[in-house]
């Protein structure tokens, strides 16, 4: 039987949400998986909440619509805890990424997951510190890949290098690597 992970991201425009899914994908794709990276926009304007989706496979995907129950859920803004039913449709077994400062239980409390586990870091410090702005899809996809193992950090990195290679300076780059690592040592579990 195929393993189908379905992914569904939080966000808000302009945070790389959409990004962010696209370069897991992509990185998957170099461990020989099948994709699908899409996003499900609302009203488009920087800082509207919005959502993206990412399947992952070790075989072809047939399915072609929105993630409603997905395994993993990451939520990029902090700000949607508590407004947006993030944890709705996630699996019993699922896990849940949130950049907060808060702890695992005092989201599991907000969100009312119960089951699955929780994994919070503080991406938008880290991506302060390491990037200068609080831009948090690298800092996230560093806590996805500790919480998951998806893929590896390595992929990642080889990914996020050839995407961003003509887009922006190689000192943001590294900057947004660094962010990625380092989101990966402090995300805690709960």
């Amino acid at each position: 039987m195929a393993q189908l992970t379905e992914i569904r991201w939080h966000g808000r425009g302009g945070q790389g949400v959409v990004t962010a899914g696209k370069l897991l994908a992509e990185a998957a794709l170099g461990t020989d998986q099948y994709f699908q990276a899409f996003p499900d926009y609302g009203p488009e304007r920087m800082g509207a909440p919005i959502r993206a989706f990412t399947r992952l496979s070790d075989e072809p995907i047939t399915i072609h619509s929105q993630v409603e129950t997905p395994n993993v859920v990451l939520v990029l803004d902090p700000t949607l805890l508590g407004t947006v039913p993030v944890a709705e449709g996630l699996a019993e077994d699922g896990v849940l990424v949130v950049n907060t400062a808060l702890s695992p239980e005092e989201v599991r409390d907000i969100t009312g997951f119960k089951t699955g586990k929780i994994y919070t870091v503080d991406a938008s410090h880290i991506a302060i510190e390491e990037m200068g702005r609080e831009i948090t899809n690298t800092p996230m996809l560093g806590a996805l890949v500790e919480a998951t193992g998806l893929v590896s950090l390595d992929a990642l990195e080889s990914e996020l290098q050839a995407w961003f290679e003509e887009k922006i300076s190689e000192k943001a780059i590294q900057a947004n690597i660094r962010a990625m690592k380092r989101s990966a040592q402090e995300v805690v579990e709960g």
